[in-house]
């Protein structure tokens, strides 16, 4: 099984969400849709900026927290890096 640790934003260098997740797809649609109150639907981050696949949950998990962890400019320059334009990448699951 995968599991998915990945970055939401609002808008370019706007608001920011990490999270983990073993259906990506699935979670991304309940972000856009708002299915669940909370931070990324009271600032409506549900654009995809960045996303990483992991074997295990203990491995997502740890690695979820060290993103959360870590600084807003580190989380900036790692959706930078695969995606410099800030597209919303859930297309590219599709």
């Amino acid at each position: 099984m995968q599991y998915y640790v990945y970055i939401l934003f609002s808008k370019p260098n706007g608001t920011l969400y990490v999270g983990v997740t073993s259906d990506l797809i699935k979670r991304i649609y309940e972000h856009k849709n708002k299915t669940f109150g909370g931070f990324s639907a009271k600032y409506d981050v549900n654009k995809l900026g960045y996303y990483e696949i992991h074997g295990s949950i203990e491995e997502a998990i740890k690695r979820e927290k060290a993103l959360k962890g870590s600084s807003r400019q580190r989380k900036i320059s790692l959706i930078l890096s695969v995606n410099p334009t800030w597209q919303d990448l859930t297309e590219t699951l599709l």
